[in-house]
């Protein structure tokens, strides 16, 4: 399965960088240069590494620790409003 299209790097490809040492999505980058274009497949590559050992997303370690049952559900509720035509914005 691909995790980063713009760079067609596969979900194996991660792995292997994972097993080689990599123990951050910088350090994955340096290697596949997976998460170095769009960024969508960044949060992929965190949950990837806090399954294999390396370093997890930092926001699943402090919901984690807070108690929060779902770290992307408290991001969505946090995220800033939409803009509305015609709203004239401070």
């Amino acid at each position: 399965m691909y995790v980063c299209m713009c760079h067609a790097v596969t979900e194996d490809q991660v792995k292997q960088a994972i097993d080689a040492g990599a123990d951050s999505p910088r350090r994955i980058a340096q290697g596949c240069k997976a998460g170095t274009d769009c960024g969508s497949c960044v949060r992929r590559i965190q949950a990837l590494l806090g399954e294999h050992g390396g370093r997890p997303c930092p926001t699943a370690r402090l919901a984690a620790k807070l108690g929060l049952a779902d770290p992307e559900l408290t991001a969505e509720r946090n995220a800033p409003a939409p803009l509305v035509p015609g709203r004239r914005v401070a």
